[in-house]
């Protein structure tokens, strides 16, 4: 998967999965601009990761839900690399709590990130990418989106928009040589699952047919491949890397 001479900005990541996409695009030879939020010092460790494979990087803050900052995130972008290639959309938060005990707060923040910000950042590089006429749009959804989850009806309702809106998308892009493709992880090693109780990890668990959680990096190479040219007639599709949680 040869991504020499892309441009692609990876949202959320500082850390976890959006650590270990930023650093396989990189590996591929792309060109990769780093999003976080609010931890810079984790931010500049995924930056130190990508750069080590001779690549130019990009290192910007920006709440993606806020539609000022994300027009400065892409413009800044856009004149540090000249073009984006490929966006990957993985910002996102958690606000678990039951139904009947959740705020509107609760609610709204999760869409406003995970689901707002992901529309946002796709509709202002789309106009890019049209003009273009390439480009690879990656959407971070979850099993949770597919089949949801007690405790987190914010988080599925936002994770099933991202694949609703990653289908219209597609539609939309396609005569413009733009995929839009979603990718579901299951149960993964992450400092999200890291705070998950013991007895809910082995719940979960016994619920994966591969027995293990997965990796980073393996939801990393998922994205990667749909990045690349091996994917162009892939479009409107959600990958689950789950396991086989979601059989």
């Amino acid at each position: 998967m040869d991504l020499t001479g892309k441009g692609a900005l990876v949202t959320g990541a500082s850390r976890g999965i959006g650590r270990a996409i930023a650093v396989a695009l990189a590996k591929a030879g792309a060109d990769v601009a780093i999003n976080y939020a609010g931890n810079e010092e984790a931010a500049k460790k995924t930056e130190e990761l990508c750069a080590a494979y001779g690549v130019n990087t990009l290192v910007i803050k920006a709440d993606v839900a806020n539609a000022e900052e994300c027009k400065t995130m892409i413009d800044c972008v856009k004149e540090h690399f000249g073009k984006i290639d490929i966006l990957v959309n993985n910002a996102g938060i958690t606000k678990d709590k039951l139904m009947l005990g959740m705020t509107e707060a609760d609610f709204m923040d999760v869409i406003n990130t995970n689901l707002k910000g992901s529309f946002l950042c796709m509709q202002m590089v789309s106009k890019l990418m049209i003009k273009q006429r390439y480009g690879r749009i990656i959407n971070l959804s979850s099993v949770v989106g597919l089949h949801g989850n007690a405790g987190q009806v914010n988080y599925a309702a936002s994770k099933a928009g991202v694949i609703g809106m990653t289908k219209s998308a597609a539609k939309e892009l396609a005569s413009r040589n733009i995929t839009v493709n979603a990718v579901a992880p299951g149960m993964i090693e992450t400092d999200m699952t890291a705070v998950i109780s013991e007895k809910a990890k082995e719940a979960m668990l016994g619920s994966i047919p591969a027995a293990r959680a997965g990796k980073p990096e393996e939801i990393a190479d998922a994205v990667a491949f749909l990045a690349s040219d091996r994917a162009a007639y892939i479009t409107g599709q959600v990958i689950s890397v789950d396991g086989g949680m979601g059989i």
